[in-house]
């Protein structure tokens, strides 16, 4: 490894003598299987001699939390402004904590403290195994919900010993901390009290809390429509597909996952969940793993979709991957994409655009393609089945969008019947 990355014999005589050899190789094959380049390892495999050097990993078992590794990290960069294994040293101070922290976590030398915690995490796993076993919920529901019991809960145990403690006014308080502090819309809290309400309904029948406590929880009041679903125009759409034009390895990609978002109208968790196995090339036929109802549809694979994947797969996808996830990760470490990862590559191609919308994530194309099909004349059973939805409320949105259909209806003439 060190021969490889090294040219000077100094060098790597330095590296392959000093403590924990075995340990920092380890550590760089791995990170070479995540798809770090060469010129990323270097740096990295300097940092690892200087992290074992200011931690005192060699005379040491001990494990090591996280702020202990920070705190001696920066007390050093207090000394040593300049950090020789960038050319910018301020990247390399900001870097050098989270390098450590990685490092230790994965020779299992990192300790998580308990107050980090709260014993909390005993809570949670008991709440995403209900969920998963006895109401057969899918991951990503499970995760959603999951998500906001800790949220709620690291905000409670900051000053708290016990749940049973809580009361409904403490509730209340952090439902409007999400409005006040975190910038939650009336929405968004009424999505994060459901989350926690069920929460609270599995902690009552474990006696984990005081009874009665889900009852009370209060979410603001959505009126039906209240928030309308609109995306941009099929114009617009293709005005954003026309970004990827470019032909980079990160173009492909992203023309490719637009094309899903716009054409199939599928959620950003369904373009992240598709294998390589899901996409038919003998028969030209696409499989969609829904997230919601959990359950699989078949589309004609359209002729431009599938050109922009079969290219993104010969031309942009990292060839090494062990994953069997279509889409994946530019940079290292490669793997498959994260939904924060996703929204912003969308927004960032609507964004400069100009166009007034709402939203800015891949949801907003699954709009378009909604808006599209009824333009078209499709009844709302058919728009439906495309986007799969289960109830035909979800649908019936749509019909309240159509807008040139109510001004056609606006401008109808009664002379000649009254």
């Amino acid at each position: 490894m060190f021969d490889q990355l090294f040219a000077s014999r100094q060098a790597r005589q330095r590296h392959n003598t000093s403590p924990l050899l075995q340990e920092r190789l380890d550590y760089l094959h791995h990170c070479a299987g995540q798809g770090y380049s060469p010129t990323t390892l270097r740096p990295l495999a300097t940092d690892l001699l200087l992290i074992q050097n200011l931690l005192g990993l060699p005379e040491s078992s001990q494990k090591l939390d996280p702020a202990t590794v920070t705190a001696a990290i920066e007390k050093w960069t207090a000394r040593e402004p300049k950090y020789p294994s960038y050319k910018n040293g301020r990247r390399g101070r900001e870097n050098l904590p989270q390098r450590a922290i990685c490092w230790l976590r994965y020779m299992d030398r990192l300790q998580v403290l308990a107050s980090d915690t709260k014993d909390f995490s005993v809570y949670i796993e008991d709440f995403a195994s209900y969920m998963r076993q006895q109401k057969g919920l899918s991951e990503v529901t499970i995760k959603g919900k999951c998500w906001y019991a800790k949220d709620l809960l690291r905000w409670y145990f900051r000053d708290h010993l016990s749940l049973s403690d809580i009361t409904i006014a403490e509730i209340d308080e952090a439902l409007a901390r999400k409005g006040r502090d975190d910038g939650y819309s009336r929405s968004s809290v009424k999505v994060y009290a459901s989350g926690i309400r069920t929460f609270f309904r599995h902690a009552e029948r474990n006696g984990w809390c005081r009874r009665g406590l889900a009852d009370l929880i209060e979410s603001p009041r959505v009126y039906q429509y209240e928030g309308l679903p609109s995306g941009p125009s099929w114009d617009d759409v293709q005005r954003v597909i026309a970004t990827t034009d470019a032909g980079r390895p990160k173009d492909l990609r992203d023309r490719a996952m637009l094309l899903l978002f716009a054409v199939y109208g599928m959620r950003s968790a369904e373009v992240r969940a598709l294998k390589l196995e899901d996409l038919d090339w003998a028969k030209n036929l696409i499989w969609v793993p829904r997230t919601k109802g959990r359950r699989i549809q078949c589309y004609p694979l359209v002729e431009t979709v599938g050109e922009a994947i079969l290219r993104y797969l010969e031309d942009g996808r990292p060839n090494s991957s062990k994953y069997r996830e279509v889409f994946l990760t530019m940079e290292a470490p490669i793997q498959p994409m994260r939904g924060s990862t996703v929204w912003t590559m969308v927004a960032k191609r609507l964004r400069p655009l100009g166009l007034r919308l709402s939203q800015h994530g891949p949801h907003t194309l699954r709009h378009a393609c909604a808006t599209r099909l009824m333009a078209e004349g499709l009844s709302l059973k058919e728009i439906g089945d495309h986007l799969g939805h289960r109830s035909p409320k979800v649908t019936a949105a749509y019909s309240k969008v159509a807008i040139e259909g109510l001004r056609e209806v606006a401008n109808f003439t009664l002379e000649g019947l009254v």
